[in-house]
């Protein structure tokens, strides 16, 4: 079914993965193509085609915003929801369990891909990945497998400039500094994190605050196997070495998740010799590429966060125009 928008066609689309289907949403501009396009691939966890996380209030998601802002510059694109995103969890759950994996994620943006590239009006051979987070890792690992369609170039937004287990540590390590015997269980989330890496049950810590039980419940769940320990030890940095094509690398400075210093200091020099990598590290962007107004010093995470999705929350003007501009030199 096709519906038009103020700023193009847009239609939903779907495609099977053995014996599943995956559900997506595709934009086309308005006007005379074939045109450019780009494949934008959702964060960590249950986020959905626009980026949403059921985790976190909110209907205004950051993919569907940056879909209407491409679509305006005559760029389609194609968003959609991952196996285990909400709202079809529930119906591939049972296909899930023990198959969740770096393969399995591979697969289901290859499809992705394929699906964009079979209209009439899009240009196959030049299709970009637009990612936020981890969606960083899958966009590179398609590049790397050498697949048919590659990608023409690449957008990393928020990408992790350490590895995920590392990125992890230090939210935790955020959590627990100001608490009474924070240090310990510090200790014991990290003897907890060894187990689980090395592949040993991992038994349930009551001495630490809920939320970090919750990630190694998350961490060591069946559905999340085994993909939980490939994405542990995954490093944006080392694959980005071995990328071809042009690179657009965005950390925003409010991002409280993945830090501009922390993360971008790694890939900047992983970029070391690579040709045509841009690096952007805007003033006021948040990890899910919104405007944040306060200064960084004020940000409280769990307020930022809640704040993601807020009906007024408006993507960040700067770091917009930088990627329609350089999508636009490269296209």
């Amino acid at each position: 079914m096709t519906n038009q928008a103020a700023y193009g066609e847009v239609s939903e689309v779907n495609w099977q993965l053995e014996s599943t289907t995956l559900h997506g949403t595709l934009v086309i501009p308005f006007g005379s193509g074939p045109f450019p396009a780009a494949v934008m691939v959702a964060g960590s966890g249950p986020t959905n085609r626009d980026w949403i996380s059921p985790l976190l209030p909110g209907t205004n998601g950051s993919a569907r915003l940056m879909a209407e802002a491409l679509a305006r510059a005559g760029i389609a694109s194609l968003r959609y929801d991952k196996l285990a995103s909400d709202p079809h969890i529930r119906e591939h759950l049972q296909a899930l369990i023990g198959k969740f994996s770096m393969q399995s994620h591979l697969d289901e943006l290859t499809g992705a891909v394929r699906t964009l590239a079979g209209y009439n009006s899009i240009q196959a051979g030049r299709i970009f990945a637009l990612t936020n987070s981890e969606g960083a890792l899958h966009a590179l690992n398609y590049q790397l497998h050498s697949p048919t369609l590659k990608f023409a170039g690449l957008v990393l937004t928020a990408p992790p400039g350490r590895t995920v287990g590392a990125v992890a540590h230090s939210q935790v390590a955020a959590q627990l500094g100001g608490l009474p015997n924070g240090n310990e269980m510090l200790a014991t989330y990290d003897a907890a994190i060894a187990r689980f890496v090395a592949g040993e049950p991992v038994a349930p810590e009551p001495a630490l605050p809920q939320s970090v039980q919750m990630v190694l419940q998350g961490l060591t769940s069946p559905v999340n196997l085994p993909f939980a320990r490939e994405l542990w030890t995954a490093d944006v940095a080392a694959m980005l070495r071995h990328v071809t094509v042009p690179m657009l690398i965005i950390i925003g400075k409010k991002d409280l998740q993945v830090d501009w210093q922390a993360d971008g200091e790694p890939l900047q020099r992983a970029a070391e010799g690579l040709k045509d990598v841009t690096f952007l590290f805007p003033e006021d962007a948040n990890h899910v590429l919104k405007h944040e107004s306060k200064p960084r010093s004020q940000l409280v995470a769990s307020e930022v966060t809640v704040s993601y999705n807020a009906p007024d929350a408006q993507l960040d003007p700067d770091l917009q125009s930088s990627i329609l501009k350089w999508l636009a030199a490269h296209a």
